[in-house]
């Protein structure tokens, strides 16, 4: 059973940065697109970054452009998400995500992922 493993969550002070990593069991050929998403306490699982399965694509929504930046090597299987400027209301569960279908254009929803990492916690402190 192919798995998704976050790690690089943990408490830091506003301002500062993290990297967080997604590392998965497998190696598909061809690459998935991969994104991040988040939860906070009371509200709903939201994106905050998506790469394409070319690597050539990010997308990203206001609350985190120019702060965060998602990578992948598909050589190692992972994908990072770098955080920097960070800021109390970016306190959320992190979970990775694969796309269920290969070499289609970035997609948003929830429901076009079907493979999800087990999460990590980001407590931002002001």
């Amino acid at each position: 059973q192919v798995q998704l493993v976050e790690s690089g969550g943990r408490l830091i002070q506003a301002g500062g940065s993290l990297r967080l990593s997604c590392t998965a069991s497998d190696r598909p050929r061809p690459p998935y697109n991969q994104a991040w998403f988040r939860q906070a306490p009371g509200l709903e699982r939201e994106m905050v970054a998506a790469i394409s399965w070319s690597g050539l694509n990010t997308y990203y929504p206001d609350s985190v452009k120019g702060r965060f930046t998602i990578s992948r090597d598909d050589a190692k299987s992972t994908i990072y998400l770098q955080m920097d400027k960070l800021k109390p209301e970016d306190t959320a569960v992190y979970y990775c995500a694969r796309d269920s279908s290969a070499r289609v254009p970035i997609r948003k929803g929830l429901n076009d992922y079907d493979l999800w990492g087990q999460g990590t916690q980001v407590t931002v402190s002001s």
